[in-house]
């Protein structure tokens, strides 16, 4: 191996691909280019005198040193990312920002009017927030705060319940208005349905619709309460969601298996950063009413 000093630049780009297993998937997590990815592996293998990847149809495959020099930069990583976190942990300002991690639909139905409110209360923190279904990670600091949905909240994170999410089938009002209400899940089957797509990430949903004829999916609950007001079938909607719509009919009661609670949750060494704690405050007072 010739001698040469590895960055951690270098160490984020093998540790990329080798939990990407693609240069494309690469480029996307660290945000630059496939090109670039390409050429920085090139030189590192080069400058390196060793290959750390194996390349093939199915993707890159990481050699013994490509696994070696992967591993390492996780560990780097663990440790850049706990240092920040301890770092922030011991500011006691209400100024900086704060990268929150929410749903679309949590986001629409719930979230917007407080956010607004917050930044009108507290204007030296400045809110990023990542619309998402996929999960960021917090121990990576992808998100300081995570706002979602959940029956199981990891256990690495601490934070706090706010309430039940609870769910129920809606249907087009001007369609529905006419029948007699709530209706029974089991009388519904043979009815038009509006599914969620496997990429939603709701497991319980996805079960629970297992025997009903969803022949349109979508990857998120605000597609699918659009296409219930055109229209297009029933679907299961979040009460605070499908209630708010006037345009839409509740056709049953709330669902008790697909019943979720909804969490606030950061990282222990964030825990009380004074804008993670005055945000948290805001948004468990506004979510409960006060």
């Amino acid at each position: 191996m010739n001698e040469q000093q590895i960055r951690w630049d270098d160490l984020q780009i093998v540790l990329a691909i080798a939990e990407a297993g693609s240069l494309s998937g690469a480029s996307r997590a660290l945000r630059i280019s496939h090109a670039t990815v390409f050429r920085r592996l090139s030189e590192m293998e080069q400058g390196l005198g060793v290959k750390l990847f194996e390349r093939s149809r199915t993707g890159y495959t990481p050699t013994l040193t490509g696994n070696d020099l992967a591993a390492s930069a996780k560990r780097v990583q663990s440790e850049i990312n706990g240092a920040e976190r301890r770092i922030i942990g011991q500011d006691l300002t209400l100024t900086g920002s704060l990268r929150i991690t929410t749903t679309d639909t949590l986001f629409a139905g719930l979230l917007s009017p407080l956010l607004a409110s917050f930044r009108q209360r507290y204007p030296e923190i400045t809110l990023e927030v990542v619309i998402s279904n996929q999960l960021q990670s917090l121990s990576r600091r992808e998100a300081d705060i995570a706002i979602r949905p959940t029956r199981k909240p990891p256990e690495t994170l601490v934070g706090r319940k706010i309430s039940n999410i609870t769910q129920a089938i809606y249907g087009q009002k001007t369609l529905w208005q006419n029948t007699p209400l709530p209706l029974e899940p089991s009388s519904l089957t043979s009815e038009s349905w509006i599914g969620p797509d496997v990429h939603l990430g709701d497991a319980t949903l996805e079960k629970w619709m297992m025997d009903k004829p969803a022949a349109y999916r979508l990857d998120s609950m605000l597609g699918m309460q659009l296409a219930v007001r055109h229209g297009a079938g029933i679907a299961v909607l979040p009460c605070y969601l499908g209630d708010a719509d006037e345009a839409l009919l509740r056709l049953s009661e709330p669902i008790d298996v697909l019943t979720t609670q909804l969490w606030l949750l950061t990282h222990p060494d964030l825990r009380y950063v004074a804008r993670v704690r005055a945000f948290m405050e805001a948004i468990t007072e506004g979510l409960r009413g006060g």
